[in-house]
């Protein structure tokens, strides 16, 4: 490595560098100075301002992206052997950064392409997902790939602060490329995961590349990298097939809403914005499921079984009475026998359509009924035995009936049109609907699903349910207040309060401009046409349409942490991708969740079959290799037949135990508390994480707040964090420690699993407070804690005896 400002290799890269971000200035004024000039632009007609608005909405996504790449533009460089330099490409976009010599070629390799105003568009940088910046990460010694050299070149904001290079000329088979790659593995963590562009790996490049289409499944114990690589194919993806993309959209899906704050920046970092990031209780628009549940009713509720209790639901809807229906017609009683209103109920079904959707069906054929027996009433001609009504007066009868409103009401009492929430909210809240919908299931187990009353909101197991009811009932028919008149009158609303906040007092002013003169002059519209505008105008992103949208169709699918996903869960996030183009990246031993996959064919056999591909990756770049020994002893437990990742590293310190003194949730949360404060105050800028079986998490989040009352964030002081395995899932830390981990075992929902996850974390450290005289069983690798001083509540052990 070559580091400081007086190299001259660092001098000629920050020059180069330098031109880099000179012609991304420029690109980017440019971009604004269209954006500025787009928005101001005035008097333009009704088709004008729409096109303003589409063209101000491309500007402005140009502008994010460019602004997103400033941070590590270039990280490396190819000096590859002589050929014909590659041509073609856009100013952001396939093939860029080479600067050739009559034997040699020079690549440049960063977040975007960029090409030089220089009349010829000469390449300045390649894109990494270029096809011609794969050598950059797959290129070795045996197999160059024509690379010579490859340089890594490290960035802090602008100025080029070292040079890593991996000389291929002389056909060795040992290149020392590791440097950049140890580097940003041994950096310390913050609360945000950072992209992995510079140091992609050769079998992490191989997934992030893999072909578009069907499902892909990377497997992958932790510190694989796996979801690193899962959103890096993602901006692939968006990259190579930009058009279909741009259009559907990209979902990546994640287990909590911590994690997905962790990941978030990761995406934009690479310039895709329009990318939407949900957990599965967030992909029903209008229900956000903020309600705690028992594990167990939540099991239950992500089984598969619950698609046929929901459709046996909505059957049960459509059951008429035992004593038929009984109403009052021009003041004499008439009832439409059980047997009648079931015959009507099986015609109805027999139309094939979703239950709202036959509504009006039922309806038709219930006035006919009606009609038939109204006109009994009137008998029949005693010469001839005809009707005496003819069809003339039964259509006027049945006209009236079909404005009467007990009619009405008795057509939609015996086949309701029923939203989601309410068939789910009355199948749960009714011990006799549970019974009639889930005879399949136990007494007790219908018992953990009753919800008497209303429900006090959603659960995220409810969610996949209503999601459920709504494809089985389909959508609302028209009926009522026109949907259409009503959102106009919520778009005037907001667009006459769009107008109050843009322009204060003048907002009466200009909403009772008269005549057009007036307006355009103003530049200004009135409620009415600013409504009609953004109605004929949608500049929302792809992500933004879809999260409102249930019906949405992405283009491309990405689930991580996929093994927790509940079969329902599943049903859910497939009816999102009809093409089944998706990646899922998981590790079946890290399943937490009691309706977990226990095989990924079990997962995708209801979906796909066997038409899907499964990657592996085998390198663990997270774990010290001393931490991978302790967590290896765990992962034989699971499942003898794993092997787990190779570490690439040691950090040079073994994972310890300590027994506590006090072995009470309050011992043990004031014993984390101050073994953790020990951990930060050693070394502040490290991330702490202190992971607790779930029982104990109250206790050890306000132990550890007390250390800082001023700074609660997670139930944490600043830099340290208290989570359960669930919710560290996906995470990593600096430094881990694992409350009794023998607790964590026989209380968490899945285990061993759930011991696995905690000590997967630490990309560093890990020690264990554990409340026994032995060692906790099963953990090789443990000693004493070295180099502490006796802490309150903490007894301390001699390596010797600590050692398993």
């Amino acid at each position: 490595m070559s580091s400081g400002g007086e190299s001259p290799e660092i001098a000629a890269e920050q020059a180069y560098v330098d031109g880099l971000h000179t012609r991304l200035d420029t690109l980017r004024n440019e971009a604004v100075a269209a954006l500025d000039a787009t928005l101001a632009s005035t008097g333009l007609t009704h088709q004008g301002l729409v096109e303003r608005d589409l063209s101000a909405h491309e500007l402005a996504r140009r502008v994010a992206q460019l602004d997103a790449v400033e941070s590590g533009l270039c990280f490396g460089r190819l000096d590859m052997a002589g050929t014909a330099v590659e041509k073609g490409g856009d100013e952001i976009g396939e093939v860029a950064g080479t600067r050739a010599t009559a034997n040699a070629e020079t690549r440049y390799v960063g977040r975007l392409g960029l090409r030089a105003d220089d009349g010829e568009l000469t390449p300045l940088l390649i894109d990494w997902r270029a096809p011609a910046a794969r050598p950059f990460y797959v290129a070795t010694a045996l197999h160059p790939d024509r690379v010579r050299r490859r340089r890594h070149i490290r960035s802090r904001g602008r100025r080029v602060i070292g040079i890593w290079d991996e000389d291929f000329s002389g056909g060795t088979s040992e290149v020392n490329g590791d440097a950049a790659l140890l580097e940003a593995l041994t950096a310390a963590r913050t609360d945000r995961m950072s992209d992995i562009v510079p140091t992609i790996q050769a079998e992490q490049d191989e997934v992030i590349r893999a072909p578009h289409a069907g499902v892909l499944v990377v497997q992958g114990g932790p510190g694989t990298g796996k979801t690193a690589v899962a959103l890096h194919r993602a901006a692939y993806l968006l990259y190579t097939r930009r058009e279909r993309l741009a259009r559907s959209g990209v979902l990546v899906v994640g287990p909590t809403a911590t994690f997905l704050s962790y990941i978030g920046e990761v995406l934009p970092s690479l310039g895709e914005t329009g990318v939407l990031l949900a957990t599965v209780d967030r992909l029903f628009p209008g229900v956000t499921a903020r309600r705690a549940e028992p594990a167990a009713s939540a099991e239950i509720k992500g089984r598969l079984a619950m698609a046929e209790v929901l459709a046996a639901a909505v059957e049960d809807r459509e059951r008429p009475p035992d004593e038929g229906c009984r109403l009052v017609l021009d003041r004499q009683p008439l009832t439409v026998p059980h047997e009648a209103c079931a015959r009507l109920v099986e015609r109805t079904r027999q139309a094939g359509l979703r239950h709202n959707e036959a509504a009006p069906v039922f309806r038709g054929l219930f006035l006919d009924e009606l009609v038939e027996r109204v006109a009994a009433r009137y008998g029949t001609d005693v010469l001839d035995g005809s009707p005496l009504l003819t069809g003339a007066d039964l259509e006027v009868i049945r006209e009236e009936l079909a404005e009467d409103p007990e009619v009405l009401g008795a057509a939609d009492a015996l086949w309701p049109v029923l939203t989601p929430t309410a068939l789910l909210a009355g199948l749960l809240g009714s011990r006799e609907r549970l019974a009639a919908a889930a005879p399949g299931l136990t007494e007790a187990e219908r018992a953990a699903l009753h919800r008497p009353g209303a429900p006090a909101g959603w659960t995220a197991a409810d969610v996949p349910l209503l999601d459920e009811a709504a494809e089985l009932l389909g959508p609302v028919p028209p009926g009522g207040p026109d949907p259409a008149e009503v959102e106009r009158a919520e778009a005037v609303r907001l667009a006459r309060e769009a107008l109050d906040v843009a322009y204060g007092s003048r907002g009466a002013e200009v909403e009772n401009a008269e005549d057009a003169e007036e307006l355009a002059a103003w530049d200004l519209v009135d409620a009415e046409a600013l409504a009609e505008r953004q109605a004929e105008v949608d500049v929302r992103t792809p992500a933004q349409r879809a999260a409102a949208d249930r019906t949405w169709a992405f283009g491309h699918v990405v689930v991580d942490e996929a093994q927790e996903l509940s079969p329902m869960a599943w049903r859910l996030v497939m009816r999102r991708c009809p093409s089944r183009s998706m990646t899922l990246v998981g590790d079946i031993a890290q399943a937490g969740s009691a309706g977990g996959a226990a095989s990924w064919d079990e997962v995708l056999a209801p979906h796909v079959g066997d038409r899907w591909r499964l990657a592996e990756l085998t390198v663990n770049y997270r774990l010290p290799a001393e931490v991978a020994e302790v967590a290896a002893g765990v992962l034989a437990r699971i499942d003898p037949a794993r092997r787990a990742p190779r570490a690439v590293r040691a950090a040079g310190e073994r994972p310890w135990w300590r027994r506590a003194a006090d072995a009470s949730p309050a011992g043990l949360a004031a014993g984390a508390a101050e073994l953790a404060a020990a951990a930060r105050a050693a070394r502040p800028a490290e991330r702490v994480a202190v992971l607790v079986p779930r029982g104990l998490l109250a206790e050890a989040r306000r132990a550890v707040a007390a250390l800082d009352p001023g700074e609660d964030v997670g139930g944490g002081a600043d830099g340290i964090v208290v989570l359960d395995p669930a919710e560290a899932k996906g995470l990593e830390f600096d430094a881990v420690l694992v409350v009794d981990p023998e607790r964590m075992v026989t209380e968490g929902p899945r285990g061993l699993g759930d011991l696995y996850v905690a000590l997967t974390r630490p990309t560093r450290r890990l020690g264990l407070l554990h409340p026994g005289a032995a060692p906790p069983a099963g953990l090789p690798g443990l000693a004493g804690l070295p180099g502490v001083a006796e802490l309150p509540g903490v007894a301390r052990e001699k390596d010797a005896a600590a050692r398993p």
